[in-house]
C-alpha cells in the first residue's frame, strides 16, 4: 500500500464486525512491528497476542469504570509488556535505554497499528487498562508493566473512514536553515 494512503486510512476503530482475526494475521502484524527502531536496539518489550475466547475474557481488563464499551466487539488484542532497561558497554561508557523506553513503546504501537491496517485489520490503541488484572490474566508477576494494548478486528460494515482533522501544516512545522 502507498504510505500516504495507509496514513490516511488508518484510524482508531471502535466498532468491529463479527469477522475473526486469524492467529496468522496477529503473528504477521507482530512480525512486521518488531522492525520498529528502539534506543540501542534494546527492543524493551514483549508482545502477547490474545485471540478467540480468551480475547473476549481479556476485554474486561480495559473497561475500568465502564470505559471502552466498544471493546466488546474487538476480536483480538496485542498486549505490550514493558521489559526492564538494558545497558551496553562501549569502552568506558555505559549506555542505557531506560530514558527511552516509553518512546520506544510508542513507536512500536504506531508500527503495530500501521502493520495491522496494511494487513487489512483495523485497530485501536488503548491506554486505559488494569495492569494487575492483565498480569494475573497472563500469569505474570504483579509488578509487570503493560503500557499499551492494541485492540484488533475488522471494521463493522459501513464504519466510515473519517477525514483527518489536523492542525495546519505551517502550525506544526518550521524549517530552520
Amino acid at each position: 500500500m502507498n504510505i500516504e494512503k495507509l496514513f490516511l486510512k488508518r484510524q482508531s476503530t471502535r466498532e468491529f464486525s463479527d469477522k475473526p482475526v486469524s492467529d496468522g494475521e496477529i503473528e504477521n502484524i507482530c512480525r512486521l512491528a518488531r522492525l520498529a527502531p528502539s534506543a540501542i536496539n534494546g527492543q524493551p518489550y514483549k508482545l502477547y497476542g490474545i485471540n478467540g475466547k480468551k480475547a473476549k475474557e481479556f476485554t474486561k481488563n480495559i473497561q475500568k469504570n465502564g470505559a471502552n464499551r466498544w471493546a466488546d466487539s474487538a476480536a483480538a488484542y496485542i498486549v505490550i509488556e514493558e521489559l526492564e532497561p538494558i545497558e551496553i558497554h562501549r569502552g568506558e561508557r555505559v549506555i542505557s535505554n531506560a530514558p527511552f523506553i516509553e518512546n520506544d513503546i510508542g513507536i512500536l504501537a504506531a508500527y503495530l497499528a500501521l502493520a495491522a491496517e496494511d494487513c487489512g485489520v483495523q485497530s485501536c490503541i488503548v491506554g486505559l487498562r488494569d495492569e494487575k488484572a492483565i498480569a494475573e490474566f497472563l500469569n505474570l508477576p504483579q509488578n509487570t508493566r503493560f503500557p499499551l494494548i492494541i485492540a484488533l478486528g475488522h471494521a463493522a460494515d459501513g464504519y466510515p473512514v473519517r477525514e483527518k482533522q489536523r492542525r495546519d501544516f505551517n502550525e506544526v512545522y518550521k524549517l530552520i536553515k
